[in-house]
């Protein structure tokens, strides 16, 4: 248990393999989105006392590794962050024609895994999303 966290009483490892998309799985996470929305994540999970791990955006999706204390359920966090990003979104990047869909940026659900004792495993399964999702892209382009 080294890399667990503390409560007042209790000591906790909870991490969470955590993937969501934009509603109609529209690719409008574009380069330019990318940096600034992988922030606002963070920033925001850091509000529910939560800490993003590793994560990767990709045009239609988000996978994310991220730490949630126990006092929170998962649906909370992940709610909380879907929904104050697709706000921000709204605000910040809401007049380009980026096909924004208004607040509702998000689609309503999300895929769970809890971690244990695959973290690694989890890791190496986000780290390379780009460069499958480069390859996808090659391979359509001949169709």
């Amino acid at each position: 248990m080294d890399d667990s966290e503390s409560l007042s009483h209790s000591k906790w490892e909870c991490k969470y393999h955590v993937v969501f998309i934009p509603k109609c799985r529209r690719k409008t996470l574009c380069e330019q989105l990318r940096p600034h929305l992988g922030e606002v994540f963070k920033k925001l999970a850091s509000y529910k006392e939560s800490r993003v791990e590793e994560g990767h955006l990709m045009q239609d999706h988000v996978h994310m590794l991220i730490s949630i204390p126990p006092k929170y359920s998962v649906s909370q966090v992940v709610g909380y962050i879907k929904g104050k990003s697709a706000i921000h979104l709204a605000r910040v990047y809401g007049e380009r024609k980026c096909n924004f869909v208004g607040q509702h940026f998000w689609a309503r659900g999300y895929f769970v895994s809890t971690v244990g004792r695959d973290e690694e495993t989890i890791r190496e399964h986000i780290r390379p999303q780009g460069e499958e999702d480069r390859r996808i892209d090659q391979m359509n382009l001949w169709r």
